[in-house]
């Protein structure tokens, strides 16, 4: 008999050889014909696997990313054996799932594939897995393996079998098909239900440019057309909302293939939202104690040697520049800390004088591959909201736990109300690629896990996800479409302090290395904006819209109390512009509708004789009449609402 652990602590005895499946079995028949995917002992497992030992069994359904992941997996599988069947003498390579689905990388040879041939593959592919085939992993020697490969002058699958051991290469039978893979499949083909062949593109063999080019073919499954059927409405609506389209239609950025790809001009509305949110965030960082700084667009390539940025980016990142003088090389800044570093060291510190809070909004450069670039969310230069704090180890707790604070008082503020807390710790096993030690490790962990407990936070720990110089909270926000983002990283580290030779002086007299804090509650302006723009349809909080009120004059003779009527919310420090257009009225609403603005004051003869104003909300419509100083207050209040104070 072996002892089963699960994942609520129970222990259970079962006979030497059962599999996941048995467990499931015993558990309840409901939650076996849900599960399609396990993993025993950290590692993921068939359901038909033989447990031999005891040790811990996590059972998962299609609902968990890991059952996602298996089913996606063994999707890739019938894809390939679909487009094998339909195009004869493809080489397949590899298909792994992704985060929405799954892609296969194969070379069609003479064969063309378009999006006419989509419907045909998924007709295949259902075909297919009606036949409920089992999933079947063996081992194979290297010999045979590549004999199997030789023979179908497969030359991509030979090479990955050649940087291959003997006594690790599997092979994955499925119905007549078989494919060189790993493992992590679910029981049949059975179980996927519904298909979708979403596009194809051009990649690279292992995404060298000098390989031959494949056709990369992504789909997605479900195990219920109605989860498809959804998935798809998803992605209609993601359209709608693309940042890209609303930026446009909204006017807030703009990009110029003079000025250059991935390089974002912001448009005069954009640029107001943008100093807005800036705004908001200084008005926070103040009141918590934080100092403003500005640094150059530029330094000496030495600094980002010392900082190891060089050694990070320097080869993919824009070349040094280089000057009249010789051997005197810039470099456009990569990252705003080695800066801050130098900053610190203007001038020596007591630990009374801890902890030092630097904060500046300061723009970066990377060079991203001109196919890596999109929209606002991926671009060659853009704004942290970067803050660096210096404290003694003794301050970190307190300190990580009032950014936690900023960051939820950001999102609170912003409507994003569903997310999560991933606390990305040290590698269990492999301590040899982080520096600093044991005792410092242990602290910064601990801090972190106290501090998200304490605050009550939704979390997960993942091992072996820190950064090589500290561990790190991620904050995985989920948008209005369900879609997950990270926004907001805390970060913990003891290795610039180091590189740059940082010291306070202790209660001891002796010099000391402080512990460095990485936060930015918004991450990037750019992306922070692209994301809130799909998160809220271009419907921003109301304190945060360019334009919060149209006024709507109905004839020209009634653009002077429009202007009163403006003038009189601007005073209030209400934004508010006059549409003075000779346009019908209904024209007038319906493009104020458009341009998203929250609010829209009509005004005509009755108004300007009772001294009133007609109101309409965005996407709600007529509210009636109101007193301009009731208007005023019915706008604080819904301000004051979303945008408490820090």
């Amino acid at each position: 008999m072996i002892n089963i652990t699960l994942p609520d602590g129970s222990v259970r005895e079962y006979a030497k050889d059962s599999t996941p499946m048995d467990v499931a079995l015993s558990i309840s028949h409901g939650l076996a014909r849900n599960v399609i995917s396990a993993s025993f002992n950290g590692e993921t497992v068939e359901t038909k696997t033989l447990l031999t030992t005891d040790g811990n069994l996590t059972l998962f359904t299609f609902e968990q990313a890991e059952g996602k992941k298996a089913f996606w997996h063994s999707s890739a599988h019938v894809l390939a054996q679909a487009i094998q069947q339909l195009y004869p003498g493809v080489n397949l390579t590899i298909g792994p799932a992704i985060e929405n689905g799954f892609y296969y990388d194969i070379d069609f040879g003479d064969h063309k594939v378009s999006e006419s041939d989509f419907l045909k593959i998924e007709n295949k592919f259902l075909e297919l897995a009606r036949g409920k085939h089992e999933f079947t992993l063996r081992e194979v020697s290297k010999a045979d393996a590549l004999t199997k490969y030789k023979e179908e002058n497969n030359s991509f699958k030979v090479e990955l079998i050649e940087n291959l051991t003997d006594g690790e290469i599997t092979f994955c039978d499925h119905d007549n098909f078989t494919d060189l893979c790993r493992g992590g499949h679910i029981p049949n083909t059975g179980i996927i239900k519904a298909i979708k062949v979403m596009s194809t593109a051009g990649a690279y063999w292992r995404g060298d440019e000098k390989n031959p080019q494949l056709t990369r073919v992504y789909g997605i499954s479900f195990p219920k057309a109605k989860l498809l059927k959804e998935y798809l409405e998803i992605l209609e609506l993601a359209k709608q909302r693309d940042h890209r389209k609303l930026g446009k239609e909204l006017e807030l950025f703009t990009f110029s293939a003079k000025v250059g790809l991935g390089l974002p001009l912001w448009l005069p509305k954009g640029a107001a939202l943008r100093n807005r949110l800036e705004d908001f965030l200084k008005k926070a960082q103040k009141k918590a104690g934080y100092e403003m700084v500005i640094t150059p667009h530029i330094g000496q390539k030495e600094l980002y040697v010392t900082s190891g940025h060089y050694e990070k980016y320097g080869k993919d990142s824009f070349q040094p520049i280089k000057t009249p003088k010789i051997d005197e090389e810039f470099l456009l800044k990569p990252m705003n800390c080695p800066h801050h570093c130098e900053i610190y060291n203007f001038k020596p510190y007591s630990y009374k004088d801890l902890p030092k809070r630097f904060a500046e909004f300061g723009t970066v450069y990377r060079y991203e591959q001109s196919g890596e670039l999109h929209g606002m969310t991926r671009v060659r230069c853009f704004t942290q909201d970067d803050a660096h704090i210096f404290c003694t180890p003794e301050q970190l707790d307190q300190e990580f736990k009032d950014v936690i604070d900023l960051v939820l008082y950001v999102f609170k503020a912003l409507g994003f109300e569903d997310f999560t807390a991933q606390i990305s710790l040290r590698d269990k096993e492999d301590k040899e690629k982080y520096i600093g030690s044991d005792e410092n490790w242990d602290k910064a962990e601990q801090a972190i896990i106290n501090a998200a407990d304490e605050k009550g936070l939704s979390t997960v720990i993942v091992y072996g996800e820190a950064a090589f110089y500290g561990p790190k909270l991620d904050f995985m926000v989920k948008d209005a479409l369900g879609r997950n983002w990270q926004l907001g990283t805390i970060q913990v580290d003891y290795n610039l302090p180091e590189r740059f030779d940082l010291t306070y002086k202790g209660s001891d007299n002796e010099e000391h290395r402080p512990v460095m804090i990485h936060r930015a509650p918004f991450g990037s302006m750019e992306r922070f904006i692209a994301l809130l723009l799909e998160h809220t349809g271009g419907n921003f909080p109301l304190w945060l819209m360019p334009e919060q009120v149209m006024i709507l004059p109905i004839s020209d003779k009634y653009q002077k109390y429009a202007k009163k009527v403006s003038e009189l919310l601007e005073n209030a420090e209400i934004r508010a512009l006059i549409d003075s257009r000779s346009e019908k009225t209904g024209r007038k609403i319906r493009d104020a509708e458009i341009s998203k603005v929250s609010y829209m004051i009509i005004v005509g003869e009755k108004e300007e004789g009772e001294g009133t104003i007609s109101v309409r909300k965005h996407g709600e419509g007529d509210l009636g009449t109101f007193a301009i100083e009731d208007f005023i207050q019915l706008i604080n209040k819904e301000v004051n609402s979303t945008l408490v104070q820090f």
